[in-house]
């Protein structure tokens, strides 16, 4: 397992095992007080998290489809193989548009 890999897992264990904690305080420690609000956010911190994950991988993608550059070279080479079929298909009776 690489060295990233392994950071990955270890912050998912942390916050997973922070998370239960979280909800099951009143039985683990119930003689610590944990404020109200924790108590009505906890439950949906894996929902909002998957959520903030997939409007990151959508942010990303569509700023990696954004800056992408210009391939001028494959272009050519792209029409000339276009050139190349209809020819082809013209030479075997084939009829194109």
């Amino acid at each position: 397992m690489g060295k990233r890999a392994q950071s990955i897992l270890l912050v998912f264990a942390a916050g997973t095992a922070a998370w239960v904690l979280l909800m099951l305080h009143s039985v683990l420690i119930p003689f610590v007080p944990v404020p109200q609000y924790l108590d009505e956010i906890a439950p949906v911190l894996p929902l909002w998290l998957l959520v903030a994950f997939g409007a990151y991988s959508l942010a990303s993608i569509g700023y990696a489809l954004v800056t992408f550059g210009d391939c001028p070279e494959a272009y050519m080479s792209l029409l000339k193989e276009i050139n190349e079929a209809k020819t082809d298909l013209k030479r075997r009776g084939v009829q194109i548009d």
